[in-house]
């Protein structure tokens, strides 16, 4: 028959295990916590792993990278001031890319530029202007495929032609810069298991 610290150290077993699931639980909840966050401030890193960077699922609307004339300013309320996406330096006629898989919702004029929309998974959309569109409406597209050509004559462009990239998820404007941008690393350090008596 075992005696009373026998009996005690079966008891404690199972508490311990318990006490290892527990902790690896909130861990777990942590964790996937940090990535929600991580994925909607930064809709482009929906991976990341043990520390490294994970490429984002879009793309620059032009290659190579071009240089960023205006930067976002996101607006004070729906119809303030600011500037909802930012100015890519180009030249006229070069080819503008879907910066990632989704399909076209409007290619054609507004008041009197060429512009292209896309709508993506996860309810984003980006547009391009000032465009000559290469796609038409309800067209599948993916990640840079052409659609359009860049025209010169966007207001405040300081060389021959800027393209204009905005996104928005529903009626909020987010900066397209974080489209193509990997912030957000996970790491997660060593655990050092359950100290001795817990």
């Amino acid at each position: 028959m075992p005696g009373p610290r026998e009996r005690r150290g079966r008891r404690a077993a199972p508490r311990a295990v318990a006490l290892v699931l527990a902790v690896l639980t909130v861990l777990a909840v942590l964790a996937g916590a940090a990535w929600v966050t991580g994925a909607a401030a930064s809709p482009a890193q929906p991976r990341a792993g043990a520390g490294e960077p994970s490429e984002p699922r879009f793309g620059w609307p032009l290659s190579p990278v071009p240089r960023v004339t205006r930067p976002f300013q996101a607006p004070a309320h729906p119809y303030g001031p600011g500037h909802r996406g930012v100015d890519l330096a180009a030249g006229p006629g070069r080819e503008v890319l879907a910066a990632g898989q989704g399909f076209v919702v409007f290619a054609g004029r507004v008041a009197g530029r060429g512009v292209v929309s896309v709508d993506h998974d996860g309810g984003l959309r980006t547009t391009y202007e000032p465009v000559e569109p290469a796609v038409t409406r309800g067209e599948q597209v993916y990640a840079g495929q052409v659609v359009g050509t860049l025209t010169a004559g966007h207001a405040g462009c300081p060389v021959a032609a800027c393209l204009h990239w905005g996104v928005r998820r529903g009626e909020e404007y987010l900066d397209p810069m974080r489209l193509v941008r990997v912030d957000v690393r996970i790491r997660l350090k060593p655990w050092e298991g359950v100290p001795p008596g817990g």
